[in-house]
């Protein structure tokens, strides 16, 4: 029998609703060491904001992180996973999508926990991970290039 993600997912999960500033979002990923946060509203999940969205969508945009909201800078069209998925097939799904996190849903599309690579390959489900990992991290660009001048 295939590993299932609700062996290898965290159950417990943060959500954030898409009116909260920024700054509330920021605080929780760093009280919480974490680098993703689904968004919900009206018990539906709406969207992700990741770190790398605060920076793009709101600090880069020069937007004030007390007066920006989740909604303005989260994504849209959340990629996620059932709890019953097999790891393997999750972790083939993270490299495709070229993410490292997806929400986990029941079958009745309830937000049941949130799966990492990380999950997946300190748990037992180390190859499929590895290979996601090693898909992820391919330079799409051939490497690093220097900034351009401000």
């Amino acid at each position: 029998m295939p590993d299932l993600v609700r062996d290898f997912m965290t159950p417990s999960v943060l959500i954030l609703n898409p009116s909260d500033t920024i700054v509330r979002a920021a605080a929780l990923m760093r009280d919480q060491n974490i680098g993703a946060m689904p968004v919900g509203e009206d018990d539906r999940l709406v969207g992700m904001l990741t770190d790398r969205d605060i920076v793009n969508r709101t600090t880069a945009q020069g937007l004030a992180p007390d007066a920006a909201r989740v909604g303005d800078a989260m994504s849209k069209g959340v990629l996620y996973c059932f709890d019953d998925d097999s790891c393997e097939d999750v972790a083939a799904s993270m490299a495709a999508n070229q993410v490292r996190r997806l929400p986990v849903v029941s079958r009745e599309k309830r937000l049941v926990g949130i799966v990492s690579l990380g999950d997946l390959a300190n748990k037992g489900a180390e190859e499929p991970a590895a290979e996601a990992l090693a898909e992820i991290s391919r330079p799409t660009n051939g490497g690093f290039v220097k900034p351009p001048p401000m």
